[in-house]
């Protein structure tokens, strides 16, 4: 009589599934590398701007005076003075995009004095130690950057809509609005952090960034047009990314004829150029 086959252990399956649950506890998951990095260090930078927005609204409401005046006294007294040719655009709606470039751009360029009060309050120091590579740092700084810009940008255009401005409100042409604003936010913030890393200190970088800001604005498109502007000075427009920004806020929100993918070409090459000078500089930075 044969006999019948032995039973498999009680408890093995579950003594497996232990001893699998003990190497998970004992063995730490493998860190993320690569892109996965650079993605969660820009989303949480991102989160802490929006946080510290939330808990204090007072900049959103003192930085919208200035785009203000721009629109009310400049823009309507040149749309009444009719001095800058703009193809038949009223001036108000053609300075509108250059405003909102001009207002991401000021928030951005000083972006390199939060870096330097991190490195005095020794929290540069602590996110350098972390297996976060330095470009992924910066990023998340120059891209949180352009997330306080982008509030920005929202502010401005609310306030061009109540003066009448002509804008579009093609959800995907407000889309590549926030992408090109953002693009050109990150690329300031990195050229403040590239400042920031070279002069080492607050006072300089702010002396540095208040005389950079106007000649930045003013050699750009974003109050007339560069065919209007001397040789030498359409040379330099030609080279300031601010007036690619401009190009493509004007052509999205407006209509107007732009070289859209010569515009964000520009401005992703020169936000990536930002962010390789900027993360080579951060080491001199903390030092």
């Amino acid at each position: 009589m044969s006999e019948a086959p032995a039973a498999p252990p009680t408890g093995s399956a579950d003594t497996a599934t232990g001893a699998g649950r003990l190497d998970l506890l004992l063995v730490p998951p493998r860190a993320r590398t690569g892109w996965r990095v650079l993605t969660a260090r820009v989303i949480a930078m991102c989160v802490v701007e929006l946080q510290k927005l939330r808990h204090d609204r007072t900049e959103l409401y003192t930085r919208a005076v200035q785009p203000a005046l721009w629109l009310l006294v400049f823009g309507e007294t040149f749309t009444r003075l009719k001095a800058i040719p703009t193809g038949g655009t009223p001036y108000i709606d053609y300075l509108a995009p250059g405003i909102i470039a001009q207002s991401a751009m000021f928030i951005a360029i000083f972006y390199g004095i939060m870096i330097i009060w991190e490195r005095d309050a020794g929290i540069l120091t602590k996110l350098l130690v972390t297996p976060t590579p330095r470009s992924a740092l910066i990023a998340g700084k120059a891209f949180a950057a352009g997330v306080k810009a982008l509030i920005q940008a929202v502010v401005v255009i609310l306030i061009a809509a109540l003066l009448g401005v002509a804008m579009t409100w093609n959800p995907l042409r407000l889309l590549a609005v926030a992408v090109a604003v953002v693009l050109g936010s990150a690329f300031f913030s990195c050229l403040s952090m590239t400042i920031a890393g070279i002069v080492l200190t607050r006072d300089r970088l702010m002396g540095i960034g208040q005389a950079i800001t106007m000649p930045l604005f003013f050699a750009s498109n974003a109050l007339y047009p560069v065919a209007i502007m001397p040789g030498w000075l359409q040379v330099v427009s030609l080279i300031n990314p601010l007036s690619y920004q401009v190009d493509a806020l004007r052509g999205l929100l407006l209509g107007t004829h732009a070289h859209l993918a010569l515009d964000y070409t520009v401005l992703v090459a020169a936000a990536a150029l930002g962010i390789a000078a900027a993360s080579s500089l951060l080491g001199r930075l903390a030092r």
